[in-house]
């Protein structure tokens, strides 16, 4: 159903089942082929690519050349009928790739809201992004990855499949994520290695400073005490005073998936 408020220029091509909210924009050259809903005052630029179950809320900007809910990479995808589900308030700069997921996962790609994905970053399939994540020019999600809220990823870095990132962690430039990374923490190069915590970013957010001395005495306990992770836990648990902050941290070391970055 066309929008008569959408903006749509004579030259972009829309096929099949779409929903336009209020004030979308659509710029020349686009392709949009349903099923595909977009959200109210979305702005479309030129020479996009919008297809397949993809949802899209309102207020996101996508940006000229960019693919979004395009079939994935993965060899096993045989043309499942999959889906992308993008929140508000993000922004897709030049030549991002979204891709849907696929049967083998849960067949969904989410994005959450107020995302800005730079030029040339890539999301690919059965990805599920948090909310207020930053993602520089050419970093990449392999595929069923997890990232949590307030991440950002440094230009050219990269996670391996199934790899998670804990909410408010900085993955440095070019760096080479192989395994879970904590929340709140820094890691850097190839392969990716802890650093510190994010103290910066934390203030930036509104952490107390309470809280950021606990979480970095946590840190120490992880990473400097020579204790191995059930012993680290144990210890954190039982020395340090106990916060949400701290106890998502924890969660996190007991649910990795591949192990955490040492």
């Amino acid at each position: 159903m066309l929008n008569p408020t959408a903006q749509i220029h004579p030259t972009a091509i829309i096929e099949g089942e779409v929903t336009l909210g209020d004030q979308v924009k659509i710029g020349a050259y686009t392709l949009i082929q349903g099923p595909v809903t977009i959200g109210d005052n979305c702005e479309i630029s030129s020479h996009v690519v919008i297809r397949g179950r993809t949802t899209i809320g309102q207020n996101n900007r996508i940006f000229q050349f960019a693919s979004i809910g395009e079939d994935c990479q993965d060899l096993k995808y045989a043309g499942e009928d999959t889906s992308l589900v993008i929140g508000d308030n993000n922004t897709f700069r030049e030549s991002v790739t979204v891709h849907r997921g696929t049967i083998q996962d849960n067949s969904i790609t989410r994005i959450g809201n107020n995302c800005l994905f730079m030029i040339n970053a890539h999301v690919a399939h059965d990805c599920i992004v948090g909310n207020g994540c930053i993602f520089a020019n050419n970093a990449t999600l392999a595929g069923h990855v997890t990232i949590g809220d307030n991440v950002i990823f440094g230009g050219q870095a990269a996670i391996h499949q199934f790899g998670k990132v804990g909410s408010y962690a900085f993955i440095g430039g070019c760096a080479a994520v192989n395994k879970d990374v904590p929340p709140f923490v820094m890691v850097v190069g190839n392969y990716a290695r802890p650093v510190a915590v994010n103290t910066e970013g934390l203030l930036r957010r509104g952490f107390a400073k309470d809280t950021i001395r606990s979480l970095r005495s946590a840190y120490k306990t992880l990473y400097r005490s020579g204790l191995g992770l059930e012993e680290a836990i144990t210890k954190i648990e039982s020395d340090l005073p106990q916060s949400e902050a701290l106890g998502q941290f924890v969660a996190f070391l007991r649910d990795n998936g591949r192990g955490i970055v040492r």
